[in-house]
């Protein structure tokens, strides 16, 4: 058989591969963002109501009215920003689907897509599938600050595109107001679309404040703001995102969504409209909770002596393995897995910088007594 080559050296990723690893020992997966924590009920409920009444054929490719409502309304109440549901925000088959639809509609084979490492690795891959051209912008440990120069270096006639990811994954990075000002001033000298990955919004720590890019002087009009439900309430495996942008970006990124998912999961959209009704001692308690088990598994790596780099956002943690004495971050990883059934993911699928071979990243979405097994573990290792 005659088979493409353009995508034939995209491989599973390492994320996946030391799912599939940690399957083979039962160990603890700290590796991927699986996030197997309970649903919050009127969630749960109101999805098992949506499916008992039937709430199943296709929706508009945008999604259900009064979910994207529910989101702009949630948007006006946090950050302030006016989006019209009816034309600017487009529910979707989850925020990496968001992302695709988002890529595929806006850009042209070969145009540059600037991304910031550690980069998340849907992100880079998606680029490369669609034929665009990644440049990547280094930031390094402990602060993951970036250097403007450094962005004015890399952009060429052929960037069209910068992508953030506040809180990042994998560093949990917190981007301030003035570097979320500085990257705006970037991209309107230069006539950029900004594309922010925004999914962790509610789980940050000690005072830091996620802040939208798009509420950002007039950063607003070229704009493409990405979250989600899966890490908020839990669903990873529902495959609900949205996106929020001016009405000419979000009208094209509609039809690709139609084209690549048709619409988002029928009675799943129903029950986030419960969702979006939670009061806010329920993202105040998503985000102590989150802290508490950023401080076991923290804990545990320092006490282990694999430093760890404490993330202000998110629910990821990268710690430095060299103590380990392993040839590479996957060789540290496999080491780790083997002796102690804990999981990682080797830096290298965040970095192209030789910097990811001194790294590992763990997540600690997980329930306390499974992350306390966990850091015992480390700490005996």
């Amino acid at each position: 058989m005659r088979l493409g080559k353009r995508l034939a050296s995209l491989v599973i990723s390492d994320i996946r591969a030391m799912s599939r690893a940690c399957e083979a020992v039962s160990g603890i997966n700290l590796g991927q963002g699986i996030c197997d924590l309970p649903t919050p009920p009127p969630v749960a409920q109101a999805a098992c109501d949506a499916i008992r009444d039937n709430k199943v054929v296709y929706t508009a490719p945008e999604g259900i009215a009064p979910l994207r409502t529910a989101i702009a309304a949630k948007i006006r109440r946090w950050y302030g920003l006016e989006y019209d549901p009816a034309g600017e925000i487009v529910v979707t088959s989850g925020a990496t689907g968001a992302f695709a639809a988002t890529c595929l509609a806006l850009f042209d084979p070969g145009d540059e897509i600037l991304l910031f490492e550690p980069y998340y690795g849907y992100h880079l891959n998606t680029v490369l599938s669609l034929g665009l051209t990644p440049v990547l912008i280094p930031t390094r440990p402990p602060t993951w600050a970036f250097n403007p120069a450094a962005i004015e270096r890399a952009i060429t006639p052929r960037t069209r595109a910068i992508v953030v990811c506040t809180p990042s994954n994998p560093s949990g990075k917190v981007w301030t107001e003035a570097e979320l000002d500085t990257l705006a001033a970037i991209c309107a000298k230069h006539d950029l679309i900004a594309i922010t990955d925004e999914i962790y919004e509610h789980i940050v720590f000690d005072n830091h404040q996620h802040v939208p890019l798009a509420s950002r002087g007039d950063a607003r009009t070229r704009t493409v703001t990405i979250s989600g439900f899966s890490k908020t309430f839990a669903i990873t495996g529902w495959r609900l995102g949205y996106l929020s942008a001016p009405r000419e970006l979000a009208q094209r990124i509609t039809i690709i969504h139609d084209l690549l998912y048709v619409c988002a999961p029928t009675p799943l959209q129903y029950a986030l409209v419960a969702g979006m009704a939670m009061q806010g001692d329920y993202y105040t308690e998503l985000a102590a909770s989150y802290a508490r088990k950023r401080s076991i598994l923290c804990d545990a790596l320092h006490d282990a002596g694999l430093t760890p780099y404490v993330p202000q956002g998110a629910y990821y943690v990268l710690a430095d393995v060299r103590r380990l004495g392993a040839a590479n971050a996957k060789a540290a990883a496999m080491l780790l897995l083997e002796r102690t059934g804990v999981a990682s993911v080797p830096g290298t699928s965040f970095y192209a910088d030789p910097v990811g071979d001194t790294l590992v990243r763990f997540c600690f979405a997980k329930e306390e007594d499974v992350l306390q097994e966990a850091a015992r573990r480390l700490r005996a290792f």
